[in-house]
């Protein structure tokens, strides 16, 4: 019996997708953006001492390898040709901070992940030394944050000696993990490329946003050398050619360029097509991410939101700058309950339990596990649970987790529609949580607003990989207009009339203040009864007596 012959899709597009929880490997048809396959792969995360968050970067790069042997495993087995995969992509996780040895190619630390906290001390001694006008924030359009890879790498350099060695012998290279896996892709220590995009650049504190350049002043502020830096590119251009690792069996993929190269956040603004200004997107992740698209201009928040760079998609075509709103725990938390409490054994349990009861009866989660970003940036908040009774159960924890992700959304999208000036008419989703039904529908109600989701969730991937195709020399995916395929979306109404969505979130901010330590002697003496915990890493250790009194605060 004759072979069946392989199809024939026309130009492909592969997208790597390396996010703070997993790493995917996805393949696109060019003509149709259709999702052809992908593998997936976990990754671990370690927690080295309290506030700290770590991965491996050798990990990192095996799952990369890994997701791509599998995907052109499944592909084969699908009869589909991938020597038809003209370019690909890579996303990334933003603010993860690697350094490695450019000759041996080994990771000379573990990278501290966008979490880690265990910089706030480096934060409050640098804040000391910055005047008045502010010119870290008005360049980089970023408060001073543990958050960004700036402080992490002079954590580094402050404390690893194997980093101080190889910077004085200049054998170290600084990137955040787009940069460490297109070097490795390309080569690694035999010619790999060091080098990073715009979107990328524009988190690490260090890359002046109008200029489009590091920026020695900014760079002299926190001690960095400028020689271990990458150099910064556009978000769509032939960067390099793969160059396969001797363990990978895909051969095929040999010499496809790597041509796309995006923050997740940005490739999933692209990814929902969000090309206009004003146009915005959630992406519910690790963490969760509004991005409004401001077109050319700078807009400078005054209600606790990042000015950052959207995309430049091609070296002469002009860059797009964002308003985002940044929550650092989203899918986290259901990590969590899994991991740390073991209340669900895999994160679509938390639909199921949540369904069960399908309310929080009084109970409410502020998940400040890595303290609180927009629009507080306060990193001393922890994690707190409140309004619990005898009653409450693990279904009812549930619901306040997924609850805690609406509410913080409802927060960031406040602060977005006072800084535009216009409100929200509805709401783009994506992201893996976005599977959630229950979610999406209390966003909706929590929001007041209609949310809407892409039949495709995949949005990050595809923005990757329309950057990927779209470059100069690739030319395989046309960015124009008309030539975008039309997205199926699922729509999602308010079910509750917005007297309730108000009350509900006003009790949830009265939550958040105690989250960041706002409690006084002086309302327990005035006989306010509410007692809470805040414990480092954001749980409870509470009595039944406990539960009835913090259930007392809340009904009253």
């Amino acid at each position: 019996m004759a072979a069946a012959r392989k199809s024939v899709l026309g130009p492909l597009v592969g997208a790597v997708d390396q996010g703070t929880s997993s790493t995917r490997f996805l393949v696109f048809n060019s003509k149709t953006a259709e999702l052809l396959s992908h593998h997936q792969v976990e990754i671990k995360q370690e927690f080295p001492k309290e506030g700290w968050v770590e991965q491996d970067p050798k990990e990192i790069l095996q799952s990369v390898y890994e997701c791509i042997e599998k995907t052109c495993e499944k592909l084969r087995e699908l009869n589909i040709d991938i020597s038809n995969i003209k370019a690909i992509g890579v996303s990334n996780q933003r603010e993860t901070t690697v350094v490695w040895d450019k000759f041996t190619g080994e990771p000379l630390y573990n990278a501290v992940v966008w979490l880690d906290l265990r910089t706030q001390s480096t934060v409050e001694n640098l804040s000391k030394r910055i005047p008045g006008n502010n010119f870290v924030k008005s360049k980089t359009g970023l408060p001073l944050s543990t958050y960004f890879s700036a402080v992490k790498l002079r954590w580094i350099l402050d404390n690893v000696q194997k980093v101080q060695k190889a910077v004085e012998e200049d054998r170290a290279l600084f990137g955040t993990i787009d940069s460490w896996l297109i070097w490795s892709l390309t080569g690694g220590a035999k010619g790999g490329v060091h080098c990073t995009d715009v979107t990328n650049a524009s988190r690490t504190m260090l890359f002046n946003i109008h200029s489009l350049e590091w920026d020695k002043e900014l760079c002299d502020f926190f001690e960095i050398p400028m020689a271990i830096l990458p150099s910064v590119r556009s978000s769509s251009e032939i960067y390099g050619l793969m160059k396969i690792s001797h363990s990978l069996k895909a051969g095929a993929l040999e010499g496809v360029p790597i041509s796309g190269c995006l923050g997740d956040q940005s490739a999933a603004l692209v990814g929902q097509m969000c090309f206009q200004d004003g146009q915005a997107k959630n992406t519910y992740g690790t963490g969760c991410f509004l991005l409004c698209n401001t077109g050319h201009k700078c807009v400078f928040s005054e209600h606790g939101l990042l000015t950052t760079v959207a995309y430049k998609l091609g070296r002469d075509k002009p860059v797009y700058y964002a308003l985002e709103g940044s929550v650092a725990i989203a899918g986290a938390v259901i990590r969590w309950l899994r991991d740390n409490l073991g209340i669900i054994n895999n994160s679509e349990e938390i639909e199921k339990l949540a369904k069960e009861v399908g309310t929080s009866y009084g109970c409410y989660f502020v998940p400040a596990f890595s303290g609180l970003y927009a629009p507080y940036w306060e990193p001393s908040a922890r994690g707190i649970i409140c309004g619990l009774t005898q009653f409450t159960n693990k279904c009812h924890i549930a619901f306040a987790a997924l609850e805690a992700v609406c509410f913080q959304t409802r927060e960031i999208l406040d602060a977005m529609n006072r800084d535009c000036g216009i409100p929200f008419r509805h709401l783009q989703v994506d992201g893996g949580m976005t599977s959630n039904k229950i979610l999406m529908q209390l966003q909706a109600d929590i929001l007041y607003i209609p949310v809407v989701k892409p039949s495709m969730p995949e949005t990050t991937a595809l923005g990757a990989a329309m950057a990927a195709g779209a470059a100069e020399g690739v030319g395989v995916w046309s960015l124009e207009p008309e030539d975008l395929s039309a997205v199926t979306m699922e729509r999602f109404e308010p079910q509750i009339n917005a007297e309730e969505s108000e009350i509900r979130y006003s009790t949830w901010k009265k939550a958040v203040m105690k989250s960041m330590g706002w409690v006084t002697t002086q309302s327990h003496e005035s006989g306010d009864p509410s007692i809470f915990c805040s414990l480092p890493l954001g749980f409870f250790i509470v009595s039944s007596m406990v539960m009835l009194i913090g259930a007392r605060y809340i009904s009253g």
